[in-house]
């Protein structure tokens, strides 16, 4: 039986293989999105189709909604040709449990799937319709990042966004360019109010996405391009609102294992592919089952039920508390930790990770000894609680095939984050103590070591897609670092670790940078020394 949506009316095929469909009717669902639509999100990838399409899909079948998502992206368009197209748009979510079960739920409420592409006029068209349709609450993302940067790590305009910046609303090539040209359809429309909801792993992400997109919008009326007053509309809280959010919920790309499972189950069209930027796509999501959506409860234009969805609606204070806890201490400096130590190491599992006693015990002890004493608790999660579930249940999940090579993908976009918030807080809070930092320095001094690309056993292996690993490799390779070098390293790592857009913070004022130094000398000469120094460390 082929994944479509003609044979959803087959109901005895899927329920005998104990697929859960969709509760409501998606043909009027789909026609009264296509007329009135409220909800419209960029990024097209697992996270969205696994949690944030879901959160939807549970109003319409409790039937507290009756318009679905539009999806729309920026980048990857293969992805809605060779993924959603042949799919209806329908996605299967797999639910990997600790506990070896898995279930499964077919995703039926996206109802377009639209390639933002300025080459293909129809499709900017549409979108252009659907953001100044006066029924829109909100746009959504989860575009990594990366895709809110305008400038890089010397605070330089990316070229594309200052192309944007120049040619104004018509033609944009940058994620932001596409927003702003959106909001100035709105605004030329009746200046109607709306949400534009940044649902992505970064610190404070709806000041990101306001910053990128008034910097576009204050260059575009500047020069003319466009009216004056864009600039006080994007910026009026009353009329164009950018909550603060904090989700987290691990979704690996396509599992093989997964793909064989459906397959034997009797789903007979269901494919995997790699994109031509290297995503890796299927029309099913594995993922785990924890998932965590805390939004700041702002939205000028009235929103759906969310909380009845699954989401926790609060202040903005209560959001970055959250957020906080989460970005800096309870889960993402550990995924970092354990992506930059396994690639190294050799291993291709998270899972596999928590098995390794000096792995788990950096983790272990780096959350708990070193994160969580600057962490404020939220009230709405317990922050001893939610690290206790990411160390004993969520990363030692064997079933859950989550990779190293995938968490280390943008990393130096990640650290200013997950370890320069945690550094900054010793160091203006608790400056005596910066001193006993022992693992965070230990990760930092691990991610130079990992951007050597040689392996412990001194062999060569390819570094994951990082926008700023190649500068940073020749910053290494102007100071003299090197794998097997005869020297050390202490004394040439000051503008490195000066670099704040990066860290965080210029570590040259923390104290750490002599930890730092050791632990990559440490590392540096010989085969099997990432593994001793990091088991000196968690002994210690």
């Amino acid at each position: 039986m082929d994944l479509s949506r003609e044979n959803l009316s087959n109901k005895e095929f899927w329920n005998s293989i104990g697929v859960t469909l969709p509760r409501y009717d998606i043909d009027a669902v789909k026609a009264k999105t296509a007329a009135s639509p409220t909800w419209l999100h960029v990024g097209g990838g697992n996270i969205f189709r696994a949690f944030i399409a879901r959160v939807n899909q549970r109003l319409l079948n409790a039937g507290l909604a009756d318009t679905g998502i539009i999806c729309c992206g920026t980048m990857d368009y293969e992805n809605f040709e060779k993924i959603y197209k042949p799919f209806d748009n329908l996605t299967i979510i797999c639910d990997l449990k600790s506990n070896g079960d898995t279930g499964y739920e077919i995703i039926g409420n996206i109802t377009e799937a639209i390639p933002a592409d300025y080459d293909s006029p129809d499709q900017i068209a549409r979108l252009n319709e659907i953001a100044a349709n006066p029924s829109l609450q909100m746009i959504s993302f989860t575009i990594t990042e990366k895709g809110y940067a305008l400038r890089d790590a010397d605070g330089s305009l990316f070229a594309s966004a200052a192309a944007d910046m120049e040619n104004g609303p018509s033609h944009p090539v940058t994620c932001m360019g596409f927003i702003a040209s959106l909001l100035n359809e709105r605004f030329k429309a009746g200046r109607y109010p709306l949400a534009l909801v940044s649902m992505d792993n970064c610190s404070h992400n709806g000041d990101k996405l306001q910053a990128s997109v008034t910097e576009i919008t204050d260059a575009w009326a500047a020069k003319g391009l466009v009216d004056e007053s864009l600039r006080d509309y994007v910026n009026d809280p009353t009329l164009v609102a950018y909550p603060w959010t904090m989700i987290d919920k691990i979704t690996p790309r396509p599992s093989d294992d997964i793909l064989n499972k459906l397959t034997d189950l009797g789903i007979g069209n269901l494919k995997s592919v790699k994109t031509t930027t290297g995503l890796y796509a299927a029309p099913f999501v594995n993922a785990e089952v924890p998932e965590y959506l805390v939004v700041e409860d702002t939205f000028p234009n009235g929103r759906p039920d969310l909380a009845k969805g699954g989401v926790i609606l609060t202040d903005r204070d209560t959001v970055d508390k959250a957020e906080r806890m989460k970005v800096t201490a309870c889960l993402n400096p550990l995924h970092t930790a354990l992506a930059i130590y396994g690639c190294l190491l050799g291993f291709t599992k998270i899972s596999d990770e928590m098995n390794d006693e000096d792995l788990r015990s950096l983790v272990t002890r780096m959350g708990y000894e070193e994160c969580l004493p600057v962490v404020c608790d939220p009230k709405i999660l317990d922050p001893q609680e939610f690290l206790k579930e990411v160390l004993e249940d969520r990363f030692p999940n064997p079933f859950l095939p989550d990779t190293p090579q995938r968490i280390a993908t943008d990393t130096s976009q990640k650290l200013p984050i997950r370890f320069g918030i945690t550094i900054s807080s010793y160091y203006n809070e608790q400056p005596g103590r910066i001193a006993e930092l022992k693992f965070i320095p230990l990760v930092i001094a691990g991610w130079l070591r990992y951007l050597l690309a040689v392996d412990d056993n001194g062999d060569p292996f390819e570094i994951s897609s990082d926008p700023l690993a190649e500068f940073f490799r020749e910053e290494l390779k102007a100071a003299g670092i090197s794998y097997g070098m005869t020297g050390s390293p202490y004394g040439k790592l000051g503008s490195i670790l000066g670099n704040e857009t990066v860290f965080g913070i210029d570590l040259n004022m923390t104290g750490l940078v002599p930890i730092i130094e050791a632990d990559l000398d440490a590392m540096l000469h010989e085969p099997g020394s990432v593994r001793k120094t990091l088991h000196t460390a968690v002994v210690g």
